[in-house]
């Protein structure tokens, strides 16, 4: 119940920073930009399998990108079945800003919890998520996402 309280207001309060930053779009959205930004062209497929989401929900999520133009679905040239999915040039004029935003968010979020205190708290959110599926590695994804302190 806890962690679905604080989930909630997490996406809740980076969505609100987002907005005061004038980026309409939502923190699971922003999930699979940074996706993008850091893999390059995906499809919707690989996307959902990088965050972990089933497939139907990434739609929704592309869908919502493609309305704002961030971006765009593309036909896989090797399987016509398959769109690609592939930043748009304004999705890249935004990238650093949206980024520094989330980044501000996050920092604040997590301001006056020390480094080993977060490391618990990813030790335990990862003994979590073993107890219910060995396929997920949250040290690993720690250790690619390391936090300023």
């Amino acid at each position: 119940m806890f962690l679905n309280l604080v989930h909630n207001r997490f996406k809740q309060y980076v969505t609100a920073i987002f907005d005061d930053h004038g980026f309409n779009i939502t923190p699971e959205q922003f999930l699979v930009m940074d996706a993008l930004w850091d893999e390059g062209v995906l499809s919707q497929q690989q996307i959902a399998d990088y965050l972990l989401k089933d497939k139907n929900s990434v739609v929704k999520l592309v869908d919502g990108l493609e309305e704002r133009k961030l971006v765009k679905r593309v036909s896989n040239p090797k399987d016509r079945r398959q769109n690609l999915i592939e930043v748009t040039e304004y999705a890249v004029s935004i990238k650093k800003a949206v980024t520094d935003a989330a980044m501000g968010a996050v920092d604040h979020i997590i301001k006056g919890i020390s480094k080993d205190d977060m490391y618990t708290f990813i030790l335990v959110l990862s003994k979590m998520a073993e107890n219910m599926n060995n396929d997920i590695d949250l040290l690993s994804l720690a250790a690619k996402y390391p936090t300023k302190k």
